[in-house]
């Protein structure tokens, strides 16, 4: 099946979903300087909420286990973190200086966590996950939510049409759950009507949000642990589509996008949709010109891209955060497309899937999705939040699914296998890695050398859902 055919299957419309009136935010009014606490503030999930709160005004500090993705950007706008054990006592100094009006916490964060405990002894007086702070700022801040969900395509599509409103000189707030090479991942501006947001769907995250505008490239089944089975995963799209005031859905590919990959020329259709609906029509006009579709194209063909999708690391390397046959399907697509653009002599894969029992539902669906490529090395699946009475699937196990079964072999994150890819590089060969684990972290050690350790350091918070170390998918 082709990706374009797998982004038209369309969702399941059911009578009954979960009750609205679950997701409600209360009302909440301070008069006075806010002072927030993140407790997981060096993620893509937390820190670019902590960008936009110190822009839009509050005072921001938290603390996480270790450097993160957005690290660097909350030192550099003096937002006060931690790094070390997450003990509590940095949040209870904090809150004795300063007070905590507020204290924010990730899906990822266990009831029994140190802070979790310490926020509540100290009796701070909001204590939630962050999409209700999300949701504060929103009506505070009087701005018109256009939300991005779906399985797949919401991070590039997100960054897009950020990239978009930038470039075309549209004030805009975001967050988004990655890195930017053009921006930081969070801003607030106090000229913009409009905040753009990767909707997440894991922990049922998005049903707290009622968008002006949602954006849903595709549904597929995923996140088994938080949805049973499929109809409940397409019954929480269907709610969240219900409490949208508008939709778009993904559809036919734009004939002048030129990127690279039917994926990303997929997210630029949507995206280019989306300008054209926040975008002033020219000065004098009273609607939407051809000319002005031509400037939005433009600029969307030039497209940095985004950290882990499909990233250039080093030259010839390029890893990427595709952990579900769809997605590797995808990104292997731009990835032949970017070999034999460069006049390179192919791609080959090292592929780490993300979660056993995400895997075991899936495993029959990678059989195809490998075609093209000349060498496939097989990682161990990166375990986190396990059904202990599964079986751990093995390298060898997947690779038996595969048609084309004699390219690929299992591997393991060694000197060898540098060795490997090192020869296929010194070829001519592109090296794509696709993993939402520790194998990104390796690849650039890897490419940057043992001298340059420290900067790949900041890349072992690699983007992940709410529920994996508190980032987004």
């Amino acid at each position: 099946m082709a990706l374009n055919d797998l982004r038209k299957i369309p969702l399941m419309r059911f009578d009954f979903f979960p009750p609205i009136s679950a997701f409600i935010v209360p009302q909440i009014c301070y008069n006075k300087l806010m002072n927030i606490y993140i407790s997981g503030i060096s993620g893509t999930g937390m820190g670019p909420l902590a960008l936009m709160a110190k822009e839009a005004g509050m005072q921001v500090f938290g603390s996480d286990q270790q450097p993160g993705a957005v690290t660097k950007e909350l030192t550099d706008n003096n937002i006060k973190i931690y790094l070390g054990e997450q003990d509590g006592e940095f949040l209870k100094a904090r809150h004795k200086d300063e007070g905590v009006d507020w204290f924010v916490y990730t899906s990822a964060l266990p009831e029994d966590h140190p802070e979790l405990l310490m926020a509540k002894k100290l009796k701070i007086k909001r204590i939630t996950k962050r999409d209700e702070l999300i949701s504060y700022l929103i009506k505070k801040l009087k701005l018109k939510m256009i939300a991005i969900a779906g399985t797949h395509g919401k991070t590039t599509t997100t960054a897009m049409i950020v990239w978009a409103c930038l470039k075309l000189g549209v004030p805009v707030s975001y967050l988004i759950g990655t890195t930017l090479p053009f921006a930081p991942a969070g801003r607030y501006d106090p000229k913009s009507e409009y905040f753009i947001y990767e909707a997440d769907e894991y922990d049922r995250n998005f049903l707290a949000f009622h968008p002006w505008l949602a954006v849903i490239p595709v549904v597929t089944y995923d996140h088994p642990d938080i949805y049973p089975t499929e109809r409940a995963y397409k019954e929480a799209f269907w709610q969240f589509e219900s409490q949208s005031e508008q939709v778009i859905h993904g559809n036919e590919i734009a004939t002048d996008v030129t990127l690279a990959g039917e994926a990303r020329r997929y997210d630029a259709t949507l995206a280019i949709d989306v300008m054209q609906r926040i975008l002033p029509p020219s000065k004098g006009l009273a609607r939407f010109t051809n000319a002005t579709r031509k400037k939005i194209v433009k600029v969307i063909n030039e497209f940095p891209g985004v950290g882990r999708r499909f990233e250039q690391v080093s030259e010839g390397y390029y890893s990427d955060y595709a952990h579900h046959p769809e997605e590797v399907y995808a990104t292997v697509q731009i990835a032949l497309e970017e070999a034999e653009r460069r006049a390179l002599r192919g791609v080959v894969a090292l592929y780490e899937p993300h979660q056993n029992t995400r895997q075991a539902g899936i495993i029959d669906n990678y059989a195809n999705v490998f075609q093209g490529v000349t060498k496939l090395y097989w990682l161990p699946t990166y375990l986190t939040r396990e059904d202990p009475d599964l079986k751990i699937l093995t390298p060898s196990d997947f690779i038996n699914k595969l048609s084309n079964k004699k390219i690929a072999e299992s591997a393991e994150l060694n000197e060898e296998l540098s060795h490997n890819l090192a020869k296929w590089h010194d070829k001519g060969y592109l090296i794509l890695l696709m993993t939402a684990g520790p194998a990104d972290l390796w690849l650039r050690k890897l490419v940057y050398g043992p001298n340059q350790e420290s900067a790949a350091t900041q890349y072992l918070h690699a983007p992940r859902t709410a529920g994996e170390n508190s980032h987004n998918e």
